[in-house]
């Protein structure tokens, strides 16, 4: 196969994931899908050098979303203000998203990018503190510090978010009584 072949499998292979990993990181699928397109295109110029070498050509896709994430996000700051105005709704559109989920979720975005893509690596793509400080050019002692360190800011009064509880119809009767909720005997 020639260049073109050899990079059309790798993209087929890894494109998904990449994608997967950068909305993660960016906060939105779309913001996600330009990331790795940036990095694809960088990867591609560079094919013959990258392909040629032993190296993990995942592991050097990763690293280059997080880099390009971690520099497209000092980029865009500096440039764009987000202005919400009136498109936000009164309410919203489905009750799930406003619960412990939603919540998480917007506490993950308000982490700086460093310890997010820690968190991220670590819990979405299970990897090591050593392939995460690798990744983030950094030590593992300061991987397991941004872990830490995330972990606390993702916690309010030092519990993570609550999943919510069933309704006090929905359980019978003894269990509803408790004013702690349900709990699980295991």
């Amino acid at each position: 196969m020639g260049r073109a072949g050899t990079f059309d499998d790798f993209f087929q292979l890894q494109q998904a994931g990449l994608v997967r990993y950068a909305a993660l990181l960016a906060g939105s699928t779309a913001q996600g899908e330009d990331l790795v397109q940036d990095v694809l295109v960088k990867i591609y110029l560079r094919w013959d050098q990258l392909s040629d070498g032993e190296g993990n050509l995942l592991a050097y896709a990763r690293r280059a979303v997080t880099n390009e994430h971690l520099s497209w996000r000092r980029r865009w700051s500096t440039r764009h203000i987000d202005a919400v105005g009136d498109r936000l709704p009164d309410t919203p559109v489905d009750p799930w998203l406003d619960g412990p989920d939603e919540e998480l979720w917007q506490r993950l975005q308000a982490l700086p990018a460093r310890p997010r893509a820690a968190l991220i690596m670590r819990f979405y793509q299970d990897l090591t503190d050593s392939e995460i400080a690798e990744s983030l050019n950094c030590r593992t002692g300061t991987v397991r510090a941004h872990i830490s360190r995330g972990l606390a800011a993702l916690r309010i009064d030092g519990e993570p978010p609550q999943r919510p509880r069933p309704s006090s119809r929905s359980v019978a009767p003894a269990v509803a009584a408790d004013p702690k909720g349900p709990r699980d005997e295991r």
